[in-house]
């Protein structure tokens, strides 16, 4: 009995081993069979050729403050109350030009003083002179001592000086004079006003601002693979994002030509620090704006786009190429269909196409588009883009 109990014990046993073994069997089979779909999968993707293109190469620029050149305060050199304004708000001048009056009733009065003393100075100049001619005839006689002679001699020098005190005393006042009708510092217009008629103000307190809107100037830090390609004195273009609100600080008018937030500024490249000759990997760029049509004033805008107006043609690959934000890798096909992943080294681009600098050659062919379910080694099946 015991006998047929074991043998069905081992009976079991056995068949349970090859149930375990058939599984077994069974996964790594299923799992080859996967390995190999996989390997010999094709994936249908979009390429494109590396090649020469004219691109215009263009900057995101989060913040671009302007500022002129032209612009200052006019300020009172004297202390005074202003009688009135010459000049309206927003008018045009000219560097000289009065724009308000100033009343001191101190000065005149100064004036009126300093004139008798120049009269008295000159009465005693007269005497002095008179006194000191007299000596020089009798000593040319012998008829008096040098020592009068050199006393109406230092009696008439002493004269002549306090006359030319008293006459510079007196400038100094007719100048504060003038100084009661404030001119403008530079050609512009009338952007501000501080001080209306009536207020007294102190020496040194500034009433308008007069500023030139024409010209404006602006700073901006760029990779050198963002500028290499540039030339001092190249033109570019600044656009404006259409949502931007074009209501103004200093309530300029619009010059001729003006399209609102659909205009196109052109910038001019003034300067580039370091300069190109030597190494550098960030660069400042200084740039001068035609701003005729006054759209813009010396304010931060944000959102600016600039692109070159002279095109670079260069070595380029779509956009949709760069696998990263960083721009610096890609996927290239060989000529057997297989893809490789491979770092490369990009310049400017235009929103389009991107400067290749090195890691890539003209023919070389890279996918583009999605890259999801690529990597090394993935044979795929490649549809040129243009019918290149």
């Amino acid at each position: 009995m015991k006998r047929y109990f074991y043998i069905g014990i081992a009976v079991i046993m056995v068949l349970a081993l090859c149930m375990v073994g058939y599984g077994a069997w069974l996964n790594y089979s299923d799992e080859n069979q996967i390995s190999r779909r996989m390997d010999n999968r094709i994936l249908q993707l979009s390429a494109a050729k590396v090649a020469y293109r004219d691109i215009h190469p263009s900057v995101e620029l989060p913040a671009v403050r302007f500022s002129s050149e032209s612009m200052t305060d006019a300020v009172a050199l004297t202390d005074g109350r202003i009688i009135a304004w010459n000049v309206e708000k927003n008018k045009q001048v000219h560097k000289g030009d009065i724009l308000l009056s100033m009343a001191n009733e101190q000065i005149p009065l100064k004036i009126q003083q300093a004139n008798s003393a120049v009269s008295r100075a000159e009465a005693l100049l007269a005497q002095a002179y008179s006194a000191y001619q007299r000596q020089g005839r009798l000593i040319a006689k012998n008829a008096t001592s040098q020592e009068k002679y050199e006393e109406a001699q230092s009696q008439y020098l002493a004269a002549k000086e306090a006359l030319q005190e008293a006459e510079s005393q007196r400038n100094q006042f007719y100048v504060q004079e003038g100084w009661l009708n404030v001119k403008a510092p530079v050609d512009g217009e009338l952007l501000l006003i501080y001080h209306q008629a009536g207020a007294y103000v102190q020496a040194g307190t500034p009433l308008a601002l007069v500023g030139n809107f024409d010209r404006l100037s602006f700073s901006v830090n760029l990779s050198d693979s963002e500028i290499h390609h540039l030339d001092i004195g190249d033109s570019a273009y600044l656009k404006f994002p259409a949502h931007w609100s074009m209501s103004k600080a200093y309530d300029t008018d619009y010059g001729p030509g003006n399209k609102g937030g659909d205009s196109e500024i052109i910038c001019v490249l003034k300067g580039i620090v370091p300069p190109l000759s030597e190494p550098a990997k960030i660069r400042r760029t200084e740039w001068t704006v035609d701003n005729r049509i006054r759209l813009l004033e010396p304010l931060t805008y944000t959102g600016v786009t600039m692109y070159t107006g002279r095109a670079h043609h260069c070595l380029t690959v779509p956009l949709e190429a760069m696998v990263d934000l960083s721009h610096d890798k890609v996927y290239v096909v060989d000529e057997d269909g297989i893809a490789h992943f491979r770092t490369v080294k990009c310049g400017s681009d235009d929103g389009r196409y991107i400067e290749v600098l090195d890691g890539l050659s003209e023919g070389d062919i890279v996918l583009v588009g999605s890259f999801e379910g690529i990597t090394d080694g993935t044979r795929v099946d490649i549809n040129l883009q243009g019918g290149e």
